[in-house]
């Protein structure tokens, strides 16, 4: 039986980059939902691929999973995978993700981000979807001091490219939204950890490094803030916005950063209680039973001091709010690598 939170939620459903950590999440609990998920990913090399094929062997034991390799660059294969499954709605998760990344290949970050994200939404206008749902970034708010973050905030000032990526998917969605009434839904995502989690983000690379009585180098002196919240929360989230589907707005009155008179919705989905790099290094010690070997240097140009998700919108039009304490997360993500990694 589909779960209620995804009633009126019928056809099939398009996952973008369901070989990495968010879309496979969300990829296995529609599946386990009872929908009929059809998978696209290219299977890039920017981190270890074995993760992705393991992540993806799981997905290919539902026989309502079908899956493609494609790149979103490759605009006929991917007008293809929408001509022949008849696809309802769309979750794009595939991107090119890293902010330090983006500093050394940034060609990579133009090619899937945004020349990638507008052959989406082209294949979402031509193949009349009911809804769009696309990952952004609470990295958009950028230089922004003004705390917490709001979805009402100016996020005009990016300090990466990767976040002036994500912004100009907003910019893009949104035109597609009012030129042709094509529902949207960018989520701002703050800094997500978990099982099966990217080898790139710094939780993972704490951990292999702390078993393995390596250094861990300490941005900001440990004085980084991040809301870091649970991948099952994330999936929570989104689950419950595939039948909130946008509408045009006719009171302007309404209008703010985050709506528009189109068919078109940001969302901030972060835990809203932000923790010092400092303490989160503490309780990964603790769920290791391990001290970290700490080297303590500089901020990282990209990077930004502090993140903190005003989730107000979220709370009111789908009654939902993160609330996985980062202890137990932590908990859990260390149980998951250590039996994954045999360590």
């Amino acid at each position: 039986m589909i779960n209620t939170k995804l009633i009126g939620v019928h056809g099939k459903v398009l996952v973008t980059g369901c070989a990495g950590f968010i879309g496979f999440h969300l990829a296995r609990r529609l599946l386990d939902e009872g929908l009929t998920i059809i998978g696209l990913d290219n299977i890039n090399n920017y981190y270890d691929i074995n993760l992705k094929n393991s992540r993806l062997e799981i997905l290919k034991k539902k026989s309502n999973f079908k899956f493609y390799r494609v790149s979103l660059e490759n605009n006929e294969e991917l007008d293809k995978v929408f001509k022949d499954n008849n696809i309802k709605y769309v979750i794009n998760l595939a991107a090119q993700a890293g902010v330090r990344y983006s500093l050394i290949n940034p060609k990579a970050y133009i090619d899937s981000n945004i020349v990638g994200f507008l052959n989406v939404l082209e294949a979402c206008k031509n193949h009349n979807i009911k809804h769009l749902i696309y990952a952004s970034s609470s990295s958009v708010y950028g230089g922004n001091t003004k705390i917490p973050f709001s979805t009402s905030h100016n996020v005009d000032h990016p300090v990466s490219l990767y976040a002036a990526t994500k912004k100009s998917n907003e910019l893009m969605a949104h035109t597609y939204s009012h030129l042709y009434n094509l529902p949207t839904t960018g989520l701002r995502f703050f800094t997500v950890y978990g099982p099966f989690g990217r080898p790139d983000m710094a939780y993972f690379l704490f951990t292999d490094a702390i078993l393995n009585k390596k250094p861990i180098k300490v941005f900001n002196y440990g004085k980084m803030v991040r809301d870091f919240t649970y991948i099952d929360d994330i999936i929570e989230g989104i689950i419950r916005l595939i039948p909130s589907i946008p509408c045009k707005v006719d009171d302007e009155v309404r209008i703010d950063c985050s709506n528009s008179l189109a068919p078109y919705k940001i969302y901030n989905i972060g835990n809203n209680k932000p923790v010092e790099l400092g303490e989160f290094i503490c309780i990964l010690e603790k769920k290791l039973g391990k001290k970290a070997i700490k080297e303590y240097v500089k901020m990282q140009q990209g990077d930004v001091y502090k993140t903190y998700a005003d989730i107000t919108d979220l709370e009111k039009d789908i009654a939902f709010r993160p609330n996985t304490h980062i202890e137990d997360g932590i908990d859990k993500f260390v149980r998951w690598y250590r039996d994954y990694y045999n360590k």
